[in-house]
């Protein structure tokens, strides 16, 4: 992997791939560049793909204390990287990682993201707030695999499956990276979608969730796209939290596309 220095001196490891318009993949939360490594191959063959570690995950490094301005820093010497601009998909918190760039005046044409995981509405406030009181109670005591554990479960992991995780040589790599679910709370706020100042997001924007995932991850994300100025809303269907690189993958391509017809008309 290369490595680019953000603003505040942190490591940023990246992969490049492909030729084409540039297109940054932002990972979820326990994501990093290899998670993102099959979509990034399907879409390589028509776009210039990077991947790479969020702060504090795999080959990156970490500088403390986190704010979601050094993550949007990060994200944004990757676009000076490849030229200055870039289209944009977030996954997940990633997502949410993209939007608040985007707010913030990061030069991005096309922006997609995949069920960021607000949770608006009263009982999505104070769902939020409990899970961020037991995450951040685990932490401060030093169980990062219980942060994994209740990461996982809060986002459907059945017990049984967590239990043959936990044995599973993937488990240290996502306890290695535990700190940074305190990066995605911190990210998401309260839970709530943050309209007014997503006002300011200018790019066109695509809101995808699946049409199998839970009804509030569903809901969130209409809410989303009905807060966003220049925004359309794409349910994908069967598809769950756990997205498949081959169902996003060509949806993505028809939406980054533009941005080729785009740069050819100018």
């Amino acid at each position: 992997m290369d490595k680019i220095l953000s603003r505040d001196g942190t490591m940023i490891a990246y992969r490049r791939q492909g030729e084409g318009p540039p297109v940054i993949l932002v990972g979820g939360s326990l994501g990093t560049a290899a998670t993102e490594a099959p979509l990034a191959r399907l879409l390589a063959p028509r776009f210039h793909v990077v991947t790479y570690d969020r702060r504090g995950r795999g080959s990156s490094g970490d500088s403390g204390p986190y704010a979601v301005e050094r993550e949007i820093e990060d994200l944004a010497v990757l676009v000076t990287a490849v030229g200055g601009r870039a289209s944009v998909f977030g996954m997940g918190a990633g997502g949410a990682l993209a939007l608040e760039a985007q707010a913030a005046g990061l030069p991005v044409d096309l922006l997609a993201v995949y069920e960021p995981p607000y949770t608006p509405g009263a009982s999505g406030l104070q769902y939020k707030a409990c899970c961020t009181s037991r995450l951040h109670r685990l932490l401060s005591a030093g169980d990062r695999a219980g942060a994994v554990e209740l990461f996982l479960s809060v986002t459907g992991v059945p017990a049984d499956m967590i239990a043959r995780m936990r044995r599973a040589p993937l488990w240290s790599d996502l306890v290695a990276m535990a700190h940074t679910l305190a990066y995605d709370d911190a990210l998401l706020g309260d839970g709530s979608v943050p309209a007014a100042r997503f006002t300011a997001v200018t790019a066109r924007t695509l809101v995808v969730c699946g049409g199998s995932s839970p009804t509030r991850a569903r809901l969130s994300t209409r809410a989303l796209a009905d807060a966003l100025p220049r925004a359309r809303h794409r349910t994908l269907t069967g598809q769950t939290r756990e997205l498949a690189p081959q169902a996003v993958a060509p949806v993505l391509a028809e939406f980054f596309a533009r941005d080729v017809y785009a740069r050819r008309a100018s």
